[in-house]
């Protein structure tokens, strides 16, 4: 008997979950590494150009690929157009920006960016070699192979980069491993992933696709140039190190929020299109992911930001401090991000990629205006300004799903407000209980210890249903071994 759409979702959130919590695990530790290698002004150089580079990953995941996604059927024709379609782009926009490097290097004032931009920017070629299989393997729910490749690259990547870095290669190292991960993992997506291209192409889905697509495309990048706007504008303003104490920050920021946003991600979107038809069990889906996300995300990166200080410089160093006032304030937005993601990609699933545009336009002109405004006033001003605009652009997501869906304003308070109030008060509750301490390993255990168990026994005492079907998740997932 084949599996059930639930239990596909299931497995699929598990494989996610997996996927990227070794990768956040592997990041954790190769992260401390490199920074205790590196200075931050090595950091922030890599942090002017890192959105290139974010980009070409987004690729992967996004255009066509999310077109292959949505259709109802598969056709081989279908990704053959879409395999030429994007090796023919990488190479066009690898070629483009090469010749553009002394532009950006102009822009910051900094020749060392010339070549470190071209050497970067192989990721563009490198990534669409892989969009075709990435979105099979997506469509087919097949988040456990997705893990091995992600796990693998991570773990490739990072090491030959920490053995560069040792070696004093300075701000190579950083742009190497950004460059192997995509590499690796475009070749195990393809070691994976039954479909072989061929010369059997419907450029017809191309045309088809496009209007559809290219809001997609469009999105992602607005989208990474959101999340890197910070690192573009401080680079200009306040120069190398400043960004690399910025970058960090937002390193361990994004290294929480997306163990969420891409658990939820490897299953949302198939599964929220194959429910296209059925607008009430589809928005149930939809709502029990966001109490999910919620459920995790709220007490993960507000207690990143509770054990930021501690954290930073008994791991990174003291040479690190001012990345951890910048992280107490960036983790608040980190912790809403995914429950955006998921509101974002209903839209996607109803066909409306236009809405996903324009949305993600606007609140990347909103973000460029408020941070050029507020520039003068210091660095953490922009830094409230980004958290502000973050939680704002929630409901932002959600006046258009409730259109779609009829997902009321009550509704979604009601799926995330439990956890989010009940990860304040613990946090809230924790700080005050370890203030006293001295001792910074003393006071950094104490604190993840007392703030789990007190989150656990909060939801227990709630009859949180999540958290029973987590807990019955695993203990079947633990019989069956």
């Amino acid at each position: 008997m084949g599996e059930t759409l639930k239990e596909k979702t299931a497995k699929g959130l598990f494989w996610g979950g997996m996927n990227n919590g070794m990768q956040q695990l592997l990041g954790f530790v190769f992260g401390i590494i490199m920074a205790r290698l590196l200075k931050p002004e090595y950091f922030g150089l890599v942090a002017m150009i890192i959105v290139f580079s974010a980009v070409a990953n987004a690729l992967q995941n996004s255009g066509f690929s999310t077109a292959l996604v949505n259709e109802k059927e598969q056709k081989a024709s279908n990704y053959n157009a879409v395999f030429w379609f994007n090796i023919g782009m990488g190479i066009a926009i690898y070629i483009i920006l090469f010749f553009c490097a002394p532009l950006i290097a102009d822009y910051y004032d900094e020749p060392r960016l010339v070549w470190l931009c071209r050497y970067a920017f192989l990721s563009f070629v490198f990534s669409s070699w892989g969009v075709a299989q990435a979105a099979y393997l997506y469509k087919n729910l097949r988040a456990k192979q997705l893990a091995k490749a992600n796990i693998i690259a991570v773990l490739l990547s990072s090491s030959i980069a920490v053995i560069m870095a040792w070696q004093g290669f300075t701000y190579w190292a950083i742009a190497t491993q950004t460059n192997l991960f995509i590499l690796f993992s475009t070749m195990l997506r393809w070691h994976y992933s039954e479909w072989r291209p061929s010369l059997q192409v419907d450029f017809s889905f191309i045309k088809r696709a496009f209007p559809f697509s290219v809001k997609i495309l469009l999105s992602e990048i607005l989208t990474q140039v959101n999340n890197n706007v910070m690192n573009i504008l401080l680079g200009k303003y306040f120069g190398d190190k400043s960004t690399g104490q910025y970058y960090q920050a937002n390193q361990w920021n994004f290294k929480g929020y997306s163990l969420v946003q891409n658990m939820v991600k490897q299953v949302d979107q198939a599964v929220l299109v194959k429910l296209s038809d059925e607008r009430e069990r589809q928005l149930a889906v939809l709502r029990k992911m966001i109490r999910f996300a919620a459920f995790i995300s709220f007490p993960l990166l507000l207690g990143v930001g509770l054990v930021s200080k501690e954290f930073i410089v008994l791991a990174l160093g003291e040479i690190w401090l001012t990345s951890a006032e910048y992280l107490q304030i960036i983790c608040i937005a980190g912790a809403v991000i995914p429950i955006s993601t998921l509101l974002a990609d209903l839209l996607i699933s109803k066909g409306r990629s236009d809405i996903f545009m324009w949305c993600t336009l606007i609140l990347g002109v909103c973000q460029i205006v408020a941070l050029v405004l507020l520039h003068p006033y210091g660095i953490q001003m922009m830094v409230y300004a980004y958290v502000a605009l973050t939680l704002l652009w929630v409901f932002v997501w959600h006046f258009f799903v409730r259109r779609h869906t009829g997902y009321s304003l009550l509704m979604l308070l009601k799926d995330i407000l439990p956890f989010a109030l009940a990860a304040i008060a613990v946090m809230a509750l924790t700080g005050f209980a370890t203030q006293m301490l001295s001792i910074l390993w003393l006071k950094l255990l104490c604190r993840v210890i007392l703030a789990a168990i007190l989150y656990y026994a909060v939801m227990r005492l709630a009859g949180a249903q999540i958290l029973r079907e987590c807990q019955d998740f695993f203990m079947n997932k633990l019989k069956k071994q």
